[in-house]
């Protein structure tokens, strides 16, 4: 699981698929959710789930899926992948639900990939993550590399860097981007100051802090996920450090996790998404209104609950293209599946099950929201295993 080299998976082998218990017999057909609801990560879970049982409200108000209502069924991973394998193999083997949506650190979609593999049943990942992978029973609504890492790395290099820090937490995503990252780095003479990883939920970073400043890089990447994200930016701070002198560029720091982290902490901060809540899109607008309709004036959205709300409107698309809820089915259907997502319109790569979109790189503002300082102008096409790149090559292959 804690591999840092990815492979495409379920290539081959002839067994049968396993009998699917999907009801769709009624007037309604399940669908499940699992995210975080406890532990370290539902600081950027809950609003996930939050964002999936709108999009649900949404669809059934509007007459549902192949005129089904969906019955959502949800549990807590707990923030951690074996609550998510086993959780996700109840709303498969026990619940029969025909989809599931859900996870956020790449251990736990690892964690649950042999079980929908296993059960021929589809996970729908709405985070970006660390390419490398391409399974016929995940979509990835999320970004792949080519989408947000080497996007940011473009930008940074633009910007005049010629040396980073690395800092991340100490699993799958951090390791094997840190990874892209240097190889990047490498082609590109920019110099690898330091690498520093601590582990999920760990809040001690003034150790990291002082090499972080020591190190003097002219950046920082920052991979850390959940709320250790919390006591590195108020280390940071407290060591000093400004986005002036030495910025950070974050890749799991969304609009959720500004109040948390402290505003002061993080003005001038530098982040790379594809959705942020200020992008001007009529569907954004309306996005943006329902939800806090929905859940208060005071919530805002981010990009990782935008990919989840994006994913069940793609799942009803897919259902109704091959008027069936069936697996093999809803994927046959998949490829060229489009949505006028609130980050704009959005179009699933049926080769290798990712979609393409738009990249974009913001900075934290005053009013705690983040604004986009540039942006790819159009879609960028998935590209899982950085083919397109020479300086990528060997990565996918270990």
């Amino acid at each position: 699981m804690l591999a840092s080299c990815g492979n495409r998976v379920d290539e081959g082998g002839d067994a049968a698929a396993p009998e699917s218990c999907v009801d769709t017999s009624s007037d309604s057909v399940k669908v499940g959710f699992v995210n975080s609801l406890s532990g370290t990560m539902a600081i950027s879970e809950q609003t996930v789930h939050d964002s999936l049982q709108l999009a649900a409200e949404q669809i059934n108000d509007s007459g549902g899926v192949l005129g089904k209502q969906l019955d959502v069924v949800s549990e807590d991973g707990a923030s951690e992948p074996t609550v998510f394998a086993e959780k996700a193999g109840k709303l498969i083997s026990d619940d029969c639900v025909a989809a599931v949506f859900g996870g956020w650190t790449s251990s736990s979609r690892k964690a649950m990939l042999p079980v929908v593999e296993g059960a021929n049943s589809l996970l729908f990942y709405p985070v970006q993550y660390e390419g490398l992978e391409a399974s016929d029973n995940i979509f990835y609504t999320g970004a792949t590399t080519n989408q947000q890492i080497v996007p940011a790395l473009d930008y940074l290099a633009e910007q005049g860097t010629e040396s980073l820090f690395l800092v991340g937490s100490d699993y799958v995503f951090p390791r094997t981007a840190n990874k892209i990252i240097k190889q990047y780095a490498k082609a590109h003479d920019i110099e690898i100051a330091g690498e520093q990883y601590a582990p999920l939920g760990h809040t001690d970073f003034s150790t990291i802090s002082n090499k972080v400043k020591a190190a003097g890089a002219d950046a920082v990447f920052n991979t850390l996920n959940g709320d250790s994200n919390v006591a590195f930016f108020k280390e940071y701070r407290n060591s000093g450090l400004t986005a002036d002198d030495m910025p950070v560029m974050s890749v799991s720091i969304a609009e959720e996790e500004v109040d948390g982290i402290g505003l002061r902490n993080l003005e001038g901060q530098l982040t790379a998404w594809n959705y942020y809540q200020t992008v001007d899109t009529p569907e954004n607008e309306k996005f943006v209104e329902a939800f806090r309709s929905e859940y208060g004036d005071d919530r805002v959205t981010s990009d990782p609950m935008e990919a989840a709300y994006t994913s069940l409107y793609l799942w009803k698309e897919m259902v109704e293209k091959a008027e069936s809820f069936a697996t093999d089915d809803v994927r046959e259907a998949a490829g060229g599946v489009t949505f006028d997502a609130p980050e704009g319109t959005v179009t699933v790569n049926g080769d290798n099950q990712h979609i393409a979109k738009t990249s974009r790189v913001g900075a934290v503002g005053d009013d705690g929201l983040i604004h986009t300082v540039w942006d790819s102008g159009e879609p960028i096409e998935p590209d899982p295993f950085l083919e397109s790149y020479d300086w990528a090559e060997g990565l996918s292959a270990g």
